[in-house]
């Protein structure tokens, strides 16, 4: 999580955890001894689409650089984050285009520093406006989908109100969307909001769109839950995946890479296949040099049975 933002966000919220004493103790057993058996199954390739976040790339002289880094490490494609300066959006266009690779999604930027569930109007139409650059970036960069934290809930904002502006504003959104043929993938994230998947359902199909649909991140809800029962519920309304592996650990917990944590991911792997799901995966990891994201790529692979 190199956005600063996303961290920040994370460490606030991992402190409220550790205050309140879970550990791994208290919050039970990581997966049960018939998930546990899938790690000793033959793993069943999936056809997807493997990705990175475009931070996780070390910095370089060009775009071109770094895409090309992505592509030569194994990476077929990249989350890009939204660029407000055109010239700059067209710059990476050519770029990626040049390297080979596909821009596969828009991380969209202002949703945490402006959430659409503030109660200060001046903050909405900021977040609105930075959705629609996302947009607009996601349709020049032929990319179909872009990540949106829809909610922020805190002291000033109730669960419902969250709910409930949050669907306000975004509906304002889906004729852009539409006229673009841009999916905005909802993400589940530590933010106090969409706690189990049941809600995060419930939450998405309100809309009643196809141009509103779930972006689920495997590692964010190993702290309250089991990512393959999220899989499963949330099935086909999963349009894009992120990855990353969680430690939870007596004194707290730990991000760690890929297989080192405490995801079942013989689990994960055939919950994806139970709903056919054939996106692409995107690692939202910590950067390195080539030979960490030659180890990253590799590490998908082998957990999702590519190899």
């Amino acid at each position: 999580m190199r956005d600063p933002s996303r961290r920040e966000f994370l460490k606030s919220s991992a402190a409220t955890v550790c205050a309140a004493g879970l550990s791994t103790g208290a919050l039970g057993p990581t997966h049960s001894a018939a998930t546990s058996d899938a790690r000793l199954e033959p793993p069943s390739p999936l056809a997807i689409k493997k990705g990175l976040v475009f931070d996780m790339l070390p910095e370089k002289p060009s775009y071109g650089d770094r895409f090309k880094l992505a592509r030569d490490v194994g990476f077929e494609v990249v989350q890009v984050p939204t660029e407000p300066d055109a010239g700059k959006a067209e710059d990476i266009k050519k770029a990626a285009d040049s390297a080979g690779i596909r821009i596969d999604s828009v991380m969209n930027m202002d949703h945490w520093k402006y959430p659409l569930s503030s109660s200060d109007r001046a903050a909405v139409e900021k977040s609105l406006a930075g959705m629609r650059t996302s947009l607009h970036n996601a349709k020049l960069w032929r990319a179909d989908v872009v990540l949106l934290v829809p909610a922020v809930v805190d002291a000033k904002t109730s669960y419902r109100d969250a709910w409930a502006r949050s669907q306000k504003e975004i509906r304002t959104l889906i004729p852009l969307a539409e006229e673009l043929k841009v999916v905005i993938g909802i993400e589940e994230v530590w933010n106090k909001f969409l706690l189990s998947p049941l809600e995060m359902s419930k939450y998405i199909d309100e809309f009643q769109s196809p141009w509103i649909k779930a972006w689920f991140d495997v590692g964010n809800v190993v702290l309250y839950g089991y990512p393959q029962d999220w899989i499963h519920t949330l099935g086909r309304r999963i349009v894009k995946v992120h990855l990353k592996d969680f430690k939870r650990k007596e004194d707290g917990y730990a991000w760690v890479n890929l297989g080192d944590g405490d995801v079942d991911w013989g689990a994960v792997r055939q919950a994806f296949a139970d709903v056919g799901y054939s996106g692409s995966v995107i690692a939202e990891l910590e950067g390195g040099d080539e030979s960490y994201l030659r180890d990253v790529s590799g590490r998908i692979d082998r957990l999702l049975g590519r190899s």
